[in-house]
């Protein structure tokens, strides 16, 4: 028997990413890479962070993304 999985609307994703608590306060949200794929799609995600001026840095099988314009720098 296959499993049926049901996604949200791409749109409602997104807009659930951007209204976290933290997004709105100008932190870090994360996504696992594999929910950003399934649902939204890697480019569409990635167009709509730019949009923002956001950045977003992926390890291992996180996405996280840092809601404000504010450089990223890598400490080590």
């Amino acid at each position: 028997m296959t499993e049926t999985r049901r996604f949200l609307p791409p749109a409602i994703w997104m807009q659930r990413l951007f209204d976290a608590k933290a997004a709105r306060q100008d932190g870090v949200v994360r996504r696992s890479t594999r929910a950003v794929e399934l649902v939204v799609g890697r480019a569409a995600f990635e167009v709509e962070i730019r949009r923002r001026g956001y950045h977003a840095i992926q390890n291992g099988d996180q996405i996280v993304v840092c809601c404000n314009n504010d450089p990223i720098r890598v400490l080590c």
